[in-house]
């Protein structure tokens, strides 16, 4: 899985521009990790930003690798959890049809794109849209030993989480070429098969 999540992860900062400052005072070293984190999601209008700024990463799942309750979890309950945490997912596939080598097939359900203590990178994302457990991290390489209380640290935060947060967003599944409508409403799960939705045409 973690092979997959470096090929898809590849797709989205592949195009990365060089790196350009987007805060201010940042030293050669982070802040005590072990004090909760400060978690901060990156705006889908701050993509970009983001991308500048860390154009030049090495990105790794080493260091992800320690199980945590929200391994076992189901992905599309996650995606509700992270939505009560953070609000709406950073990138998703709506934000790629302007791309110019877009295929659905080649993105997932969602991606939150995250800065940790003001300059660590790091994204979760899904591999399997709804049908799977868990999600999948990326991180900076050269953050590789603080990749496991980062992970604990979400892993409080998500699992902190009372109330699950409604969502919708669209899937394709490339096996069965199949468009799938993903979401929580009403306190309950649905995978509706749709046909290629129009935003996504």
């Amino acid at each position: 899985m973690l092979i997959l999540c470096v090929a898809l992860l590849g797709v989205t900062v592949a195009a990365f521009l060089p790196a350009e400052e987007l805060r201010p005072g940042v030293g050669d070293q982070p802040r005590d990790l072990l004090a909760d984190p400060e978690i901060i999601k990156v705006e889908s209008v701050n993509r970009r930003s983001f991308q500048r700024e860390f154009g030049d990463v090495q990105w790794t799942g080493a260091g992800f690798e320690g199980g945590t309750v929200i391994d076992r979890i189901p992905t599309r309950e996650l995606r509700a959890r992270l939505q009560k945490e953070f609000g709406d997912p950073t990138q998703k596939l709506r934000h790629l049809i302007d791309e110019d080598n877009f295929r659905p097939g080649h993105y997932i359900q969602f991606e939150y794109w995250f800065v940790i203590n003001d300059e660590i990178p790091m994204m979760v994302l899904d591999v399997d849209g709804p049908f799977g457990n868990g999600l999948v991290f990326a991180g900076a390489s050269r953050y590789v030993d603080l990749m496991p209380e980062i992970k604990r640290s979400l892993n409080r935060k998500l699992m902190g989480v009372n109330e699950l947060a409604e969502y919708e967003d669209h899937y394709f599944e490339l096996n069965d070429r199949q468009w799938f409508l993903v979401s929580y409403q009403d306190g309950e799960f649905r995978n509706e098969q749709v046909s290629r939705p129009d935003i996504l045409k």
